[in-house]
This record gives C-alpha cells, sequence and structure tokens, in this order.
C-alpha cells in the first residue's frame, strides 16, 4: 500500500447552514481579528450557554485558560468519560467509532437474522456471514488451533534451507510476514509508476526499542513477551519447544539490533534505495537470498527494479541466517503462524494475546464483548464491503459539498500565507504555489470498490475467511506490478474515523467515517467547526509542507524544489518545534520525541493558523458574540475539544516511543502557546503563563 501520513485521531464532519452563510459570498475585506482585552481570572467564568453548539459540560471553569487551556476546554469532558475498562484511551474519536460500530451492528444483524439468502458474493452475503463467524464463539471454541495444524507441520517438518524463500512466499499469501517487509506501492520518485519495495520487518514487539532498552518498564516487558510466547505454545498443544520464550526473543533482538530508527524512516531519502533487480540478486548486493524463487511464489510479472527500504538490515539478515540454527528457524516461523493466528483460533488464545498487547502494553483491563471484537475483524477484513453498506445509510452527500467548500477556503488561506512568508524567497514560494494548486481530494466513499465476490464467505470458517481475505488482497497487490498508480484508489475503508495525506499522490482524504458530528457539528456554527474539522483539513495540507512531505513536488515525486538557503531557513524553524516539544514531560521519566512527532507538531500548528485565517476571510466579518464569546474564542474551543482523552499510564508511555503524534493535551497546549491570535482571543496577561509565550518564543512556521 501507499505510504499515509495519517491524522492520528477521529474527528467528524456533518453539514448545516447558519446564519451567516447567505452573506459568505460578500466581497467586503475581512478585518483583522480585534485585540480583546479580558480579565484572565474571571475569563473562566463566563457563563457558558449552547448557542454556539458547545457543550457546557466539557468544560472545567475552575482552570484558567492561559494556564492551560486544554484542562479548560475539556476538564469537564474528562471528569465525565472516565476510561472504560474495555479501553487504553478514550477520546472523543473513541466515543464516535463505537457510535460507528453501533450502526455497523445494526447493518450487520438485520441481515444475519433477516432469514434472507443474500445472493453469493453480493456485499450483504459476504459481510453478514464473515459477521457470523467472527460471532459465534462456540464454533470457534471448539475449532481451538485446528484451523492452523496443518501450516505448524508444514513447518515442522521443513528442512531444505534452500526451498526457505518458497516457504516464505507460502506464509506471505497467509497473511504472515516473518524476517522483512514486502510490498507494491508507487516509485517515490516516479510517482505515476508502481514498483516492489522491501524493507525490515518481523519484530512482535511494538518498536525495536522494546528489545533493546534496560530500563526497569522495559525489563518488565521483555519478561512478559518471553512468558506469552511461552504461554502460547503450550495451548497449541506444543510442549516439545524448551524455553521458546527466550529463543524468540533473542533471535528478534538481533532483528531489532538491525532495524532502522522510526525517526531515521520518517526522512525519505534514507528509505529511497533503488536497485536494478539484476543488480540486487547479484552476491555482494542481497543474492544471498533466493529472491527468484520467493517472487516466483506470487506468479508476480517480470520486474526489472525495486527499492529496498533498509539495505544494511537486509544484510544483517545474511548474517543472521547463516548462524541461526534450524531449529530455531523452524521455532520462529511457527511463532509467526501463532501469534498471527491467536485472533481468530478461540478464546484462549485470543485472552493471552490481549493479556499481552493490550494489558501489559496498554493497561487495557477487559476484553471487549464479542459483538464488539467481531464488528473489528469483520471492518479489518471485509472493510470496503461494509463500507458499501454503511455510506448507503449514514453518509449524507450534501456532506461532501460542504466540505469541499471548506477544502477551497483553507487552500486560498494558505496561497495567501506563503505568498507573505518572510522566510521564503519568491522563487520557492512560487514552487510551493505550484504544490498547493496540485493537491487533489477525496471525500466521503471510492467511486469504485474492490471486488471480493469471488470468495467464499462461509458462516462457520472465520480462519478460512480471513485467510481468503489474504490472498484476495495479496492479488490485489501484486497486480500494480507493471501498471500505473490507480489516483482513484483510497488508503481507508469509508467508515474509518479518521483522514490522511499521502505524499506520492499529494491528496488529503476525509472518509464519511469522519464527516459527521460531533467533530463537524451541525448544531454549531462555523466558527466551532472550522477550530474542528476545518483544522483537520488545514492539518492534512500542511503534511504536503512538513519536514517529510515537504521533499515531494506537486506530482508526488520526491524532488527537491527548495533553493538552499529557504531550506536551511524552514530547518532552523522546525529545530525550534523539535525543541519546543521536547521540553514537554508526560511522564515523570519521558519526554515526547520531538524528532519523531515533527511532522505531525508542524501540521497542527500549520493546520489550525490556516483554518483560523480562512474562517476570517470567509466569515469574521459577520461574526457575532455567542455564549458570551467571540468567535476566535468559539475557534479554539473548537480546536481543543477535538483532542479529549482520557489515557492509561502504559498506553501513553507505549505511544511516546511508537506514535508520530505528540498526546492529545500537547497537540492542544504546543500549537496554540505559538498563536498570538490565541493569546489576544484570551486576553493572557503577557506574563510567563503556560499558554503565554512572549512574542520572542513563539514559532511561525507556514
Amino acid at each position: 500500500m501507499n505510504e499515509l501520513t495519517a491524522f492520528s485521531l477521529s474527528i467528524l464532519f456533518s453539514c448545516t447552514l447558519n446564519p451567516v452563510e447567505a452573506q459568505k459570498n460578500s466581497k467586503k475585506p475581512a478585518p483583522e481579528p480585534a485585540k480583546m482585552v479580558v480579565e484572565p481570572a474571571r475569563i473562566n467564568r463566563f457563563n457558558i450557554g449552547t448557542l454556539s453548539g458547545i457543550d457546557p459540560k466539557n468544560f472545567d471553569v475552575d482552570v484558567v485558560p492561559c494556564d492551560n487551556f486544554y484542562r479548560f476546554a475539556t476538564g469537564g469532558w474528562m471528569k465525565a468519560n472516565p476510561l472504560p475498562s474495555t479501553e487504553s484511551r478514550w477520546g472523543t474519536f473513541n466515543k464516535l467509532g463505537k457510535d460507528n460500530d453501533e450502526k455497523i451492528r445494526v447493518i450487520l444483524e438485520q441481515r444475519t437474522n433477516s432469514g434472507i439468502e443474500y445472493p453469493k458474493g453480493s456485499p450483504d452475503q459476504l459481510v453478514s456471514d464473515f459477521y457470523r463467524s467472527a460471532l459465534d464463539e462456540a464454533v470457534l471454541n471448539k475449532r481451538g488451533f485446528e484451523p492452523i495444524h496443518g501450516r505448524l507441520k508444514a513447518i515442522d517438518t521443513w528442512t531444505d534451507r534452500g526451498s526457505l524463500m518458497n516457504l516464505l512466499a507460502e506464509m506471505r499469501w497467509e497473511g504472515f510476514a516473518p524476517f522483512f517487509g514486502f510490498y507494491v506501492g508507487s516509485d517515490a520518485k516516479k510517482s505515476d509508476e508502481n514498483i516492489v519495495n522491501l524493507g525490515q520487518g518481523g519484530l512482535s514487539l511494538p518498536d525495536r526499542d522494546y528489545y533493546l532498552k534496560t530500563d526497569s518498564n522495559s525489563l518488565s516487558i521483555q519478561v512478559a513477551f518471553r512468558a506469552y510466547v511461552d504461554h502460547l505454545f503450550t495451548l497449541s498443544g506444543d510442549r516439545a519447544e524448551q524455553q521458546a520464550g527466550a529463543r524468540i526473543f533473542a533471535l528478534e533482538r538481533q532483528l531489532a539490533e538491525a532495524s532502522m530508527t522510526r525517526v531515521d524512516r520518517r526522512d525519505p531519502e534514507k528509505t529511497y534505495n533503488k536497485y536494478a533487480y539484476t543488480d540486487f540478486k547479484r552476491p555482494d548486493q542481497f543474492g544471498f537470498l533466493a529472491w527468484d524463487a520467493f517472487f516466483s511464489g506470487f506468479a508476480t510479472p517480470a520486474f526489472d527494479s525495486l527499492i529496498v527500504g533498509q539495505p544494511a538490515y537486509l544484510k544483517s539478515l545474511n548474517t543472521l541466517l547463516s548462524i541461526l540454527s534450524d531449529a530455531d528457524l523452524r521455532l520462529y516461523l511457527k511463532w509467526n503462524v501463532l501469534n498471527g493466528s491467536a485472533g481468530l483460533l478461540g478464546t484462549e488464545a485470543e485472552q493471552a494475546r490481549f493479556d499481552f498487547y493490550q494489558t501489559t502494553l496498554s493497561g487495557t483491563k477487559q476484553m471487549k464483548p464479542r459483538w464488539e471484537r467481531a464488528i473489528d475483524l469483520t471492518n479489518g477484513n471485509m472493510g470496503e464491503t461494509v463500507g458499501q453498506l454503511f455510506v448507503r445509510e449514514h453518509f449524507l452527500p450534501e456532506s461532501r459539498a460542504r466540505v469541499e467548500e471548506m477544502v477551497e477556503n483553507l487552500r486560498d488561506a494558505f496561497r495567501e500565507r506563503i505568498q507573505k512568508l518572510s522566510w521564503m524567497s519568491v522563487a520557492t514560494q512560487q514552487e510551493a504555489l505550484k504544490k498547493l494548486e496540485a493537491f487533489r481530494y477525496k471525500i466521503g466513499y471510492p467511486d469504485q470498490w474492490k471486488d471480493y465476490s469471488m470468495l467464499d464467505i462461509r458462516r462457520d470458517r472465520l480462519y478460512e475467511n480471513v485467510l481468503q481475505v489474504r490472498r484476495r488482497s495479496m492479488e490485489i497487490m501484486l497486480a500494480r506490478i507493471g501498471k500505473p498508480v490507480d489516483r482513484n484508489e483510497w488508503g481507508m475503508t469509508p467508515q474509518t474515523v479518521n483522514a490522511y495525506y499521502s505524499p506520492s499522490l499529494n491528496e488529503i482524504v476525509f472518509p464519511a467515517g469522519i464527516l459527521q458530528s460531533p467533530f463537524f457539528n451541525a448544531q454549531a456554527e462555523d466558527a466551532v467547526n472550522y477550530g474542528g474539522i476545518g483544522a483537520v483539513i488545514g492539518h492534512e495540507f500542511s503534511h504536503g509542507f512538513d519536514d517529510k512531505g515537504s521533499k515531494f513536488d506537486g506530482k508526488g515525486n520526491l524532488s527537491n524544489w527548495w533553493l538552499d538557503d529557504d531550506r536551511r531557513r524552514f530547518d532552523s524553524i522546525t529545530a525550534m518545534i523539535t525543541q519546543q516539544f521536547e521540553a514537554f514531560q508526560p511522564l515523570p521519566d519521558q519526554r515526547i520525541d520531538g524528532k519523531l512527532t515533527l511532522g505531525e507538531n508542524i501540521a497542527d500548528l500549520a493546520g489550525l493558523t490556516m483554518a483560523f485565517h480562512a474562517y476570517n476571510k470567509a466569515y469574521g466579518g459577520q461574526a457575532t458574540y455567542l455564549d458570551g464569546r467571540s468567535w476566535q474564542q468559539r475557534f479554539f474551543v473548537g480546536w481543543a475539544q477535538v483532542w479529549a482523552q482520557n489515557i492509561s499510564e502504559k498506553e501513553l508511555r507505549k505511544r511516546l516511543i511508537t506514535d508520530s503524534h505528540s498526546p492529545g493535551e500537547y497537540r492542544v497546549l504546543g500549537p496554540l502557546s505559538n498563536l498570538k491570535e490565541f493569546q489576544e482571543a484570551w486576553g493572557c496577561p503577557g506574563t510567563s503563563l503556560r499558554m503565554d509565550i512572549p512574542a520572542s518564543g513563539r514559532i511561525t512556521l507556514w
């Protein structure tokens, strides 16, 4: 699949007209936002009403906005929405996802219980029978590990090292990816062409750091991981594997040592290493593995080149395989099957996997009920097919037009901001504008759906159903080889509560799942909605101009369109953003990784800035006070309330290592503290309060 720079959390949109809509085409220039003087000690005592569409219960009025705007705007919500036992993180986006699941449940159960025999291969038959297969706990428990016995036996009896790559190809068809990653996607420097990509992989823990760190928390996770491996082998009936956990951890630790860091993987120039296939297979390059045998296992069309994301990793893999015993190799392959299937093999295996990945790593106390897990599996495997039914019942066509209008308003604001940049030369500005004009956007759902009608989905065969979907997905991916990139293909399902920017396609995408209340509230006026979904649109636009996206041109090619001095000034400003976020310390022993989160932090600051100026240009001249607040204040509340959440310490700790997004609280505190518009709107007094950075310390990029 194409590499996506995805907006991390869920936001929703729904369309409505408001009292100033009829005046939105006024030709009068919008005035600059008026500077307001407000007593900071009293602003939190405003009579918070509902005319604006803001829920007054979300606030904590005992917090001064200039001290901590996140707690002021979301503290009430946080108190009223404690972390459920089935979640490790619970925010407004999670609640919306749960609402979508309820809608999907109605869709699926209506079809499951209708008594109608839907035509074989129809969307209704496919999703209802898949859902039944995931819902029937009695059948799953009766079958247990039986569905994978054949694959485990084949690995157990495998002895021919020369056929290793044939075996790995067989396992790829079944969805298992030991040792390295493999996919077909657009060539970063020829974005209209698809190309084979290889890279590092094969780890069971979330990141290489989990294997390499020696602090007490990391060591306890390593112990728990080894115990989980042993437990899963025991549950499978394979008691012959002695010290399986220790052996698997030791092997994967060697893979981790060779792996590129997450920060380095964010640099598209470091991961773009193109080889002619004939050169790639040379003994002094990567010919130590039988790549012809591997690719013949997929019956791929002939191809003459490929991209290796991490060449050093593949060469280290060669060394590892040369010293790895046959017994440990078979153990690792069996582990990939066991761990990759545990959620499909009955409640014992599913519980074991949950206890480690959800409880130990994330702090989740209890599994979701079976119906929710069944929906997760159905969405995860038959997502586009479910999406066809979801949009038919829950997507308002007028939402698409409303979002398109907001996108163009944001584009206008971005255009004006680029033209006024003092740190960028006119020549580079012109190239930036070319890229901005080339932005495409997709809204709602695909015009053409992926075809799964040939699948034989059965009501009592969950594992086999999943294998069929995996095989079909592989067929779709392999069919791209030798063909131009399909720019109409989607990287998310329509019901997904999220959005993304693709640098290779230079496009932003907003699925139907995000285009509903409460993130775009049909009962709220535009200032609140621009602070919410408007800033999200700006966020996705801004990914094209963050530290990574800015290395791609308007056609989606990895290409330097910058003058050297301009790039140096850009890097100097982004270094300040990195430093600013590394000062945040969400846990006593963990700070935010400013380099890992840089792209998202840039997009938050730039997107929020664009949305503010887009609203001001479109509506600022007509905006009025509502609920005792100016439109500027309502705008910033709209942004903050997007990020309301509660999170377990374990989940927060994990995300500080693995997530390219800052925690929700700092997605509010960081960007807003840089905006003079925020400080003027809320009357911050010019002292060294948390939300009141002096003018000399504020960062402006776009």
